[in-house]
């Protein structure tokens, strides 16, 4: 898996996350690539919450954003803190990008939000499940349960070709799990 930090930034990590109220349950494969799916995203602090839970597990957690976003001056923070920056004009699709990144690195711990917004929605994006079918790694499933103040990790599930069933179990895995907006569940 990769590694960042130390025992300072994690312990520093973990004092942001009980000052927020929050607690982390479950753990993450020790694998060395993966697919993170982060549910329901529904609050800007989700970030924050899932940074400081990266750097409270002392693991480099990977996450995209469009291109404009790496540009100076903060272009190199983003980068630094793990941004993955994507052309959204480039010929190749978003799926086809990350599927490379995952061929690029040895170690990629990739992490997504299937809602694709922060706004309720009824559908998910599928471009987590093709990523990761693509790579052949796992879908590791993150919740954010705002209403119990916890971040659980796993399980880890391996897209078995069939994205109907798979997502039918994916989304049966978040139901019931409260984001902070005003709309429950996903």
């Amino acid at each position: 898996m990769p590694r960042r930090g130390n025992r300072a930034s994690r312990g520093i990590a973990r004092l942001i996350l009980s000052l927020l109220g929050w607690r982390i349950r479950g753990a993450l494969p020790n694998l060395p690539r993966m697919v993170l799916i982060g549910a329901p995203h529904t609050s800007n602090w989700d970030f924050v919450v899932a940074m400081a839970t990266a750097y409270a597990l002392g693991v480099r957690v990977s996450w995209v954003g469009k291109i404009e976003l790496f540009r100076p001056p903060l272009g190199m923070l983003f980068r630094w803190l793990g941004g993955v920056p994507v052309d959204r004009s480039a010929s190749s699709g978003f799926v086809e990008q990350m599927v490379a990144e995952f061929r690029r690195r040895r170690q990629f711990v990739l992490a997504l939000a299937p809602e694709g917004t922060r706004r309720a929605v009824t559908t998910w994006r599928t471009g987590f499940y093709y990523i990761a079918a693509g790579a052949g790694v796992p879908i590791v499933l993150v919740t954010f349960d705002s209403g119990r103040r916890l971040l659980h990790l796993g399980p880890a599930l391996t897209p078995s070709g069939d994205i109907t069933a798979d997502m039918a179990r994916i989304r049966s895995l978040y139901a019931g799990i409260l984001g902070s907006g005003p709309e429950p569940g996903t």
